[in-house]
């Protein structure tokens, strides 16, 4: 495929055909890399970081643990 540079305010702009984009899972306002690979720019878009447990875990403050959430009585075989 070939496009052409545009202006766009004090840069340049290139726009991303929606087929293209939609197969690599880039929408409006996904997050990209711009990278420069010696002689050629490549954009890809940008994978949410993995949550760990334990990163999770880890946030947990006093200032934003809840608690306890009443449910009611045990109505089942929730007692052993």
């Amino acid at each position: 495929m070939v496009a052409k540079a545009q202006k766009w305010g004090n840069s340049l702009a290139v726009r991303l055909p929606k087929m293209m984009a939609a197969e690599c899972g880039i929408e409006v306002d996904s997050p990209i890399e711009i990278v420069r690979q010696e002689n050629c720019i490549v954009i890809r878009p940008v994978s949410p970081a993995a949550l760990a447990l334990e990163s999770l875990v880890d946030a947990i403050t006093e200032d934003n643990m809840h608690s306890e959430v009443p449910t009611g009585k045990p109505v089942g075989n929730e007692l052993w």
